[in-house]
């Protein structure tokens, strides 16, 4: 049986705890939500911090809720929340199908959205829903809070800007009228980590005229999670379905994947922008209001 290597472990009680907790330890403290990607590579070795802090009793930053012109989510928020929040349905469902091909129920009714995004895996799902959506994460630490990009969040894979003595706090999203999103995801059977995926959303005028787009890819190598070649190549122009494939070639020529045990670095590229594809037709459909 594999095991961890020894560490300490404390309850945090609030975020201010966590913070004292998380600078008093160290660089090789670490915090644990949900836990469903850090224990796993603990039990392998991958990591070994010296300290966890359980931070699963700060119901503070359990929420999904209006703020303004933006919709605020709790780095804490269970995916199970998301997937039924009425909020983010109504205005983004692409959070709705990106979570429906996340794991089980079971790793959905205990793992965060904060969670996911900070672990940085190269084929995480919300992480590419974040950049398409160009989310904005707020990091806090015990001299204050400052807010990064969801597009300059990731500074490889596994690694964040989220400093050793910082954690993220929330996530926001813009609230765009009218808008259509959309998520499609190839995976091996379900609930696995995808073989290639890809998220948008979409704004158009009374013309049918792209008023404003975001593309989020995930497993292929694209860096920051989207493809701004695919959006450029489509903003300002009809969405028609001649224009949607040439969006969706440009994600397909953008994608930089690794050939490994779920296909070769060609069909994941194909795959690329194929799903790129089907997320935008989905999402002009949903913006029509042809679908929901």
């Amino acid at each position: 049986m594999q095991t961890p290597a020894p560490f300490e472990y404390e309850r945090a009680t609030s975020v201010d705890n966590a913070l004292a907790l998380l600078e008093r330890h160290g660089p090789e403290s670490r915090l644990v939500a949900g836990g469903h990607s850090l224990l796993p590579m603990m039990k392998l070795r991958l990591a070994a911090p010296e300290f966890l802090i359980d931070i699963n009793d700060l119901t503070e930053l359990d929420y999904i809720r209006i703020d303004g012109t933006e919709i605020a989510i709790g780095a804490m928020t269970r995916h199970a929340a998301v997937l039924s929040s009425p909020i983010l349905a109504e205005h983004y469902p692409i959070f709705r199908d990106a979570e429906q091909v996340i794991a089980d129920p079971i790793v959905r009714n205990r793992g965060t959205i904060g969670g996911s995004v900070c672990q940085a895996d190269p084929s995480e799902d919300l992480s590419a829903v974040a950049s398409a959506l160009g989310m904005a994460m707020v990091i806090q630490s015990r001299d204050g809070s400052r807010t990064v990009p969801a597009r300059g969040f990731h500074t490889g894979p596994y690694e964040t800007v989220v400093g050793p003595a910082e954690m993220l706090v929330e996530l926001r999203v813009p609230i765009r009228p009218g808008c259509g999103s959309a998520y499609e995801k190839l995976d091996r059977r379900a609930g696995d980590w995808a073989i290639a995926a890809g998220g948008c959303f979409i704004s158009m005028d009374v013309g049918g005229v792209v008023t404003d787009v975001g593309i989020g890819l995930t497993a292929v190598g694209a860096a920051q999670f989207c493809c701004p070649e695919a959006e450029a190549a489509l903003s300002g122009s009809v969405a028609s379905d001649e224009n949607l494939t040439l969006a969706a070639v440009k994600a397909a020529e953008a994608a930089n994947p690794q050939t490994d045990q779920r296909g070769p670095a060609d069909y994941k590229r194909h795959l690329a922008g194929e799903l790129t594809k089907r997320a935008l037709r989905r999402a002009v459909r949903r913006a029509r209001g042809e679908e929901v």
